[in-house]
C-alpha cells in the first residue's frame, strides 16, 4: 500500500483534550492503487448483474421491503440494538406504535428515514439539507436516545468512546469547525472530478463519520448516505444493495477501518469498503435467485390443490412475501375468508411446509413463511 494520506490533524483545545480537525477535502490522491482499481471494476460489474437479476423479480418492489428491513435491523444493531429483522416483521403492523420496545422502535425509525430519502431524491439533491431532513426522520421521537436535536448539526463538542474527550477513542472536529467541513463534503458530492463513483462512496461515508456532525445518530445517517448516493448517482436501477449487514458481519474490522482513515490509512478503508460492495453483492444477487427458486417450488405445491381453493392460496402466497410472520386476522382481511376458512388455509398451508407455526398459543398465534425469511438471515 502507499504511504498515509493526510486527512487533517489532532489539535490540543482550550479545555485540555485533542479533537480531530480535517484538512481540505477529498485528500490529493495522485495515482490509485491497482488493486483498488480493479476491486472497483469488480465492484462494478457486480452491481451491473445485480440489476439484471432484480429486473427478473416479479412485485419487485415486495422483495425490496425485505432487503430494507434487513439493513435497517443490521444498522441499528451496530449502535448496540437487541431487536432483529424478525423482531420488526413481527411487530410492523402493531397498534398503537407508542407500545412498540424502544429497540424496534429505533429500526422503525430507520426504514422510515431510508424510504423518505429515496424518495427525496427524486426532487432534492445530496445536500447539506437533505441530510438534515434524513437525521430529522431518523431522530424525531425516537425514544431509544436522548437529546438528538433532529435535523441540527451539533454546536458542542461530542466523542467516540470513553467516558469523556480526554479519554474518548477519537474526537471529531470542534463545533467551529464543523460547517466548514461539511461544506467541502457538499461541494465534493456534486463536483465532476477523476475519482471513481464507488470510491467517492466510501470516501463520502468515512468523512461523514470523521465529521461526526450530530449529537446522535451519525452512524446511522452515514450508513443511509451510502445508498442514498448509490441510488442518486443511479449506480443501480433498483435500490437493493445494502451495506450494514456486511459491517455488522465485520463490526471489529468496519470501526479499525474507519478509525485507520482519520490517520492516514485511506486505501485500507477504501480495500475494506469495495469488499463489501463486492460481498453484499454477490449475497443479494445469490438471494434474489434463491427467492425466484423458492416462488415457483411454492406455486408448483399450490398447483396440485384444487380450483376452488387454488387462487386463494396464490394470493395468500403473495401476501407472504411482504409480510411472511402472519395471524388469523390477517389471513382473514387478505382473503375476504370466513374465519374457519382461514384457518383452513393456513392449515393448508402448514402441510405444505410453507408455513410453520411460532410457538404453540392459545391466543394470537402466529404462523411464518420459514424458508422465505431464512433466505434473508446473515
Amino acid at each position: 500500500m502507499p504511504n498515509k494520506i493526510e486527512m487533517g490533524h489532532f489539535i490540543l483545545q482550550p479545555q485540555g483534550f485533542k479533537a480531530f480537525v480535517p484538512s481540505a477535502f477529498p485528500p490529493k490522491i495522485k495515482n490509485m492503487p491497482g488493486n483498488i482499481v480493479a476491486k472497483h471494476t469488480e465492484a462494478v460489474r457486480l452491481l451491473g448483474k445485480l440489476d439484471g437479476i432484480t429486473m427478473l423479480l416479479p412485485d419487485k418492489d415486495t422483495f425490496l421491503l425485505m432487503f430494507i428491513k434487513k439493513d435497517a435491523a443490521s444498522s441499528s444493531q451496530l449502535e448496540g440494538t437487541q431487536a432483529t429483522m424478525m423482531d420488526v416483521i413481527e411487530r410492523e403492523n402493531m397498534e398503537p406504535r407508542g407500545s412498540l420496545p424502544n429497540d424496534v422502535d429505533d429500526i422503525f425509525h430507520y426504514i422510515k428515514a431510508l424510504n423518505y430519502g429515496l424518495e427525496r431524491t427524486k426532487t432534492l439533491p445530496l445536500s447539506l439539507k437533505f441530510i438534515r431532513e434524513l437525521h430529522n426522520k431518523l431522530m424525531m421521537n425516537a425514544r431509544s436516545t436522548q437529546n438528538p436535536y433532529p435535523g441540527q448539526f451539533r454546536t458542542s463538542q461530542n466523542w467516540i468512546g470513553g467516558t469523556r474527550p480526554d479519554n474518548a477513542t477519537f474526537v471529531p472536529p470542534p463545533a467551529t469547525e464543523i460547517m466548514k467541513a461539511l461544506n467541502d463534503f457538499e461541494k465534493f458530492i456534486h463536483t465532476d472530478d477523476d475519482f471513481l463513483p464507488l470510491i467517492k462512496a466510501g470516501l463520502l461515508h468515512a468523512q461523514f463519520e470523521t465529521i461526526h456532525p450530530f449529537n446522535d445518530g451519525n452512524g446511522r445517517t452515514g450508513r443511509l448516505l451510502i445508498t442514498m448516493f448509490l441510488w442518486y448517482k443511479r449506480l443501480l436501477d433498483m435500490p437493493i444493495l445494502y451495506l450494514s449487514s456486511y459491517f455488522k458481519k465485520y463490526q471489529k474490522i468496519y470501526y479499525e477501518k474507519l478509525n485507520s482513515y482519520h490517520n492516514g490509512e485511506v486505501f485500507n478503508w477504501l480495500e475494506f469498503f469495495l469488499d463489501g460492495i463486492i460481498d453484499t453483492a454477490n449475497s443479494a444477487f445469490d438471494t434474489c435467485d434463491k427467492i425466484t427458486k423458492l416462488r415457483e417450488r411454492d406455486t408448483a405445491k399450490i398447483a396440485l390443490l384444487s380450483k376452488s381453493v387454488s387462487q386463494t392460496s396464490i394470493n395468500l402466497l403473495n401476501k407472504l412475501y411482504s409480510m411472511p410472520i402472519v395471524g388469523i386476522t390477517d389471513v382473514i382481511k387478505w382473503t375476504g375468508k370466513t374465519k374457519k376458512s382461514s384457518y383452513a388455509a393456513i392449515e393448508r398451508f402448514v402441510e405444505m411446509g410453507i408455513l410453520v407455526k411460532i410457538g404453540n398459543n392459545s391466543y394470537g398465534q402466529k404462523w411464518y413463511y420459514k424458508d422465505y425469511t431464512d433466505l434473508f438471515a446473515d
